[in-house]
């Protein structure tokens, strides 16, 4: 069977089985009380989503975890070029990057639920602490990282320069551990920074994903495809039920697990600089709450925006959510299409 249509029932399966799960998991999280808590931080209006049953991310981790066992399976019984030995799949070293590509969505999701679960069931309205949380991030961060770097993934490639092997000396390899560990703490915290409104997140990393599925196929990497094709696929089918106005929010559950993942296939493509155009709203949405922070202390209370993160202040400014969805996601589409001509002529 071709990789395409392998891509082509990630897709249909994830958004199956994620569409189909609201059904199921939003009236359980209604008699659970798992409804979102709205701060008084951000717009006033966005009280009305007091109630609105969260950590709805459960339905994409289903739907995309489901939809890559299954795809891969089915790849591989019709003859797909992937090892059938176990221990052939876990030293295969492009095979490691896809496996840990999930396994870092899903503990940095267990971090969200986590936190999800603390502000909602016990309560307390800010969860984790900000030093507990990082810790978890941290720590799964570093996990990933020694992942690559016992599997030998730490060649870089880097648009129109060459390659970069950062096990040549003690100095390179510091390099590395440093700048992998923010990429992966950055990505994670921007894409849970993005899940500000309904629908934002889940259509920018829908055009991430499918970035994603046109680099591996440009790369003819079978397994990259399939994930992306089953992430595209989850966060379409929560689409259906989180566009504006949402039934139901992903939570710190499903944006952390968003962040894990996609940074994941950033260094799936051995090429995670490209992470940044990518996903430049992520980017856009980190550095917006950086100068905003940094400018209100140097200046003892003056304002950038007149709300960060970047969302807030086109809201403020009179855009309804639809619309910052649909601008938001085409600058992402154009930062994609630019990291896929820098594949395609710089690699």
């Amino acid at each position: 069977m071709r990789v395409e249509t392998v891509v082509l029932i990630s897709v249909i399966i994830s958004f199956g089985i994620t569409a189909a799960l609201g059904f199921v998991i939003i009236p359980w999280l209604r008699k659970l009380k798992f409804g979102q808590t709205i701060l008084d931080i951000g717009p006033s209006w966005h009280k009305s989503k007091q109630g609105t049953p969260n950590m709805g991310g459960l339905m994409f981790i289903i739907g995309i975890v489901c939809s890559v066992i299954i795809s891969v399976c089915i790849f591989l019984s019709s003859g797909g070029e992937l090892q059938t030995d176990f221990s052939a799949i876990i030293k295969n070293r492009d095979n490691i990057l896809i496996i840990s590509s999930v396994l870092l969505g899903l503990g940095n999701g267990i971090i969200g639920f986590t936190d999800d679960f603390i502000k909602i069931k016990l309560k307390r309205n800010k969860g984790l602490s900000a030093k507990q949380k990082s810790l978890g991030q941290l720590i799964m961060a570093l996990a990933y990282v020694l992942t690559l770097w016992l599997s030998h993934n730490t060649v870089w490639y880097v648009p129109f320069i060459g390659t970069l092997n950062f096990e040549k000396n003690v100095l390179t390899a510091v390099i590395f551990w440093v700048v992998s560990v923010f990429i992966v703490i950055g990505c994670v915290n921007s894409a849970n920074l993005t899940d500000g409104i309904d629908g934002l997140c889940s259509s920018v990393t829908a055009v991430s994903a499918a970035a994603f599925i046109a680099i591996s196929f440009l790369l003819k990497f079978a397994g990259l495809s399939i994930v992306s094709g089953a992430l595209l696929g989850g966060v379409l089918g929560f689409l259906v039920w989180n566009h504006n106005p949402a039934k139901v929010m992903m939570g710190d559950t499903g944006s952390l697990f968003l962040g894990g993942i996609v940074t994941g296939l950033g260094f799936a493509i051995k090429c995670p600089l490209l992470l940044f155009p990518i996903c430049i709203v992520y980017v856009c949405e980190t550095m917006s709450d950086i100068i905003q922070i940094g400018y209100f202390k140097l200046t003892h209370g003056k304002r950038v925006f007149k709300m960060a993160p970047i969302h807030h202040h086109f809201e403020l400014c009179g855009w309804n959510e639809k619309k910052i969805c649909a601008v938001f996601s085409l600058v992402n589409a154009v930062g994609c299409v630019a990291a896929f001509l820098l594949c395609r002529f710089g690699l």
